[in-house]
C-alpha cells in the first residue's frame, strides 16, 4: 500500500518505517525534524533511504497536501512530546498536536482516496490508572491532594482512607487528562475518530504506554524515563527520581509497538477502535533507574528526590485483553531483554545531560516541588 508516515523520522516513526517497508509498502515519510529530538535539523542517519522524505511541519496545509497525494493509508505518530514541558510551552503543544492534527484531517477530507486512518493516541489521558477499594469496587481516582504529596504520602487513599490498588486499565476507564500533553493526545484521538466516523474512514487509535528502545534522544529532557536515566548514567550522574521511585508504569518495548501498528492497518476498524498497547506489567521507576546502571556496568544509585511534579500521576498499567482479542496483539519483549537493546544504542550514542537545567526549569514555575 501507499502509507504516509507523519514524524517518521523520530523514535517510533522510524521503527515503523522500517517494518513497513519489509513488509514491500510504498512509504512516505513527513517530518519537521524538530531541533529538541533531531539536534542538527537533519535527517537520522538510521532513517532508511528507501523511503520517500518531506521535511515539513504538519500544520502547513500545502506541505501536508504535497504529502498525502497518491497516499491511501495515514500512520499519524508526528507529535511535540513531553509532560512537564507541556506544563509551560502550552500554545506550541496544543498548536503542533492539536491544530497539526486539524490541519492534517481537513486535508485527508479535502482530498479523498484514504482508506484508513491509524493515530498515536497515549495512556497520558487516564491520568491515573484503575484501582480497587478495599471492598473490591472499581475506582477512578482524581490527582493526589497536594496536601498529601506535601506531607510524602504518595500512595493513593479511597474516600475511607484506606490504601487503593492499582490495576491494570481497560480503555472503558474514563479519561482524565492531568497535563496539556495529555489534553492534546486526547484530541489527537478524538478528532481522529470523529472524522473518521464521518467520512466513513476506517481509523484506529492506539493508546501506547511507556515506550522504550533504540533511536530515543538522549539529550531529550523530556523524553521518556528510559532515555532521560541512561543520559544521566552516561554522564557519570546519578537519574533523578522523583517521589520514592515505587510509582509504576507500563514499559512496552518499540518493537511492540510497531508490531500493534502493523495490525491495525488489517483489523476492522468501522466506527474506529481503540486499543491500549502495553505489556500489561507494572514496573517501578526506580527499577529501570537500577537496571540500567547495572546493565551499563556502573555503581550509580538513583537519587530518589521525594519531590513531585504537578499532575504526575502513581500508577497505571495496560489491561490488554482487547488488543489481544482484536487485534492478536501479543508483546514479545520482556523488559530485560529490552534494556539490553538499549544499552547497545546507549553506548554508541552521545548524550547532553540536560535534565537537571529541566527541573530548574519546572521548579522555578511551581511545577516540581
Amino acid at each position: 500500500m501507499k502509507i504516509l508516515v507523519t514524524g517518521g523520522a523520530g523514535f517510533i516513526g522510524s521503527h515503523l518505517v522500517d517494518a513497513l517497508l519489509a513488509d514491500g509498502h510504498d512509504v512516505r515519510v513527513l517530518d519537521a525534524l524538530e531541533p529538541q529530538v533531531h539536534e542538527d535539523g537533519e535527517w537520522p542517519g538510521y532513517l532508511s533511504q528507501d523511503c520517500e522524505r518531506i521535511a515539513g511541519d504538519v500544520r502547513d496545509p500545502e506541505v501536508v497536501r504535497r504529502a498525502l497525494e497518491d497516499r491511501e493509508v495515514v500512520y499519524h505518530q508526528a507529535a511535540a512530546v513531553g509532560v512537564g514541558q507541556s506544563m509551560y510551552e502550552i500554545a506550541r503543544y496544543v498548536s503542533i498536536n492539536s491544530y497539526g492534527a486539524a490541519v492534517l484531517l481537513e486535508q485527508v477530507v479535502r482530498g479523498g482516496g484514504i482508506a484508513r486512518l491509524v493515530v498515536a493516541s497515549s495512556m497520558s489521558i487516564y491520568g491515573e490508572g484503575l484501582y480497587l477499594d478495599a471492598a473490591g469496587n472499581p475506582v477512578h481516582p482524581q490527582l493526589r491532594p497536594d496536601a498529601q504529596l506535601e506531607r510524602r504520602e504518595w500512595e493513593l487513599l479511597g474516600d475511607d482512607g484506606q490504601p487503593l490498588r492499582a490495576v491494570p486499565t481497560p480503555e472503558t476507564k474514563p479519561i482524565l487528562p492531568t497535563s496539556v500533553y495529555a489534553v492534546s493526545k486526547r484530541d489527537h484521538e478524538e478528532l481522529f475518530l470523529s472524522v473518521g466516523n464521518a467520512y466513513d474512514i476506517p481509523t484506529v487509535a492506539l493508546r501506547y504506554f511507556n515506550v522504550y528502545g533504540s533511536r530515543q534522544a538522549l539529550s531529550n529532557p523530556y523524553t521518556g524515563v528510559a532515555a532521560i536515566f541512561s543520559s544521566r548514567l552516561l554522564n557519570r550522574n546519578a537519574p533523578l527520581v522523583t517521589e520514592d521511585g515505587a510509582q509504576s508504569r507500563d514499559f512496552v518495548h518499540v518493537s511492540d509497538i510497531v508490531r500493534a501498528n502493523l495490525l491495525a492497518l488489517d483489523c476492522p476498524a468501522d466506527g474506529g477502535r481503540v486499543y491500549n498497547v502495553g505489556t500489561g506489567r507494572p514496573t517501578t521507576v526506580r527499577r529501570i533507574a537500577e537496571l540500567l546502571a547495572e546493565r551499563l556496568g556502573l555503581d550509580i544509585k538513583p537519587d530518589l528526590t521525594g519531590r513531585f511534579r504537578a499532575g504526575d500521576i502513581r500508577h497505571c498499567f495496560a489491561d490488554i485483553g482487547r488488543a489481544r482479542a482484536e487485534l492478536g496483539f501479543e508483546p514479545s519483549v520482556a523488559l530485560e531483554d529490552g534494556i539490553d537493546e538499549v544499552i547497545e544504542f546507549v553506548r554508541e550514542a552521545s548524550a547532553t545531560d540536560r535534565v537537571e537545567q529541566a527541573t530548574q526549569e519546572l521548579s522555578s514555575r511551581g511545577l516540581m516541588r
